[in-house]
């Protein structure tokens, strides 16, 4: 994702979105060019890896997004409310989790899209009413959270750091 001149000047639905959206594309960044092996690959001693974070965020978004302000979550083969959402097992392939965090992202977009920043939500799992903009504000904060994670890991797997790829062309 590239930044315009109306990025910096937009308004508050829209500021909040584009900056979830460049933490999220440094999400799927932190993949790119890496084998299976190596995305699945456990690099703490509590197994966090690659896929798994990926898999994480995906549910997250759906949960806070979709499910707390009434809408549909597809059906996961999963329980989002243990750890089984930050482990990937050997069925899951790394195209399913992309692709699931893909539709998680565009159901999420949807939400944002046709809710005002005010909309109250409940999320299932607390006892508490939150707005449209907690939430951007909260998972604007969780993803750029599991890209920093991603960044460390990805950088002791192959040594890539940052938040996109570098130009080679002596630009930014």
């Amino acid at each position: 994702m590239t930044t315009s001149a109306a990025d910096y000047t937009a308004g508050e639905k829209e500021t909040l979105h584009a900056s979830l959206d460049r933490h999220r594309d440094a999400v799927l960044w932190k993949l790119e060019g890496l084998d299976d092996e190596q995305l699945r690959r456990p690099m703490t001693p509590t197994g966090t890896n690659l896929l798994g974070l990926v898999k994480h965020l995906a549910s997250v978004e759906y949960g806070w997004f979709v499910e707390t302000f009434g809408r549909e979550v597809e059906p996961l083969w999963f329980d989002p409310y243990t750890d089984e959402d930050m482990t990937v097992g050997p069925e899951e392939t790394t195209d399913r989790i992309i692709a699931f965090y893909g539709r998680a992202r565009a159901a999420a977009d949807r939400v944002i899209t046709e809710l005002s920043m005010d909309a109250p939500g409940r999320p299932a799992w607390r006892d508490v009413t939150v707005s449209l903009r907690w939430v951007l504000v909260h998972m604007t904060e969780e993803t750029a959270r599991h890209a920093g994670h991603m960044d460390i890991l990805r950088e002791l797997i192959d040594g890539a750091t940052g938040d996109r790829p570098r130009r080679t062309d002596g630009a930014g």
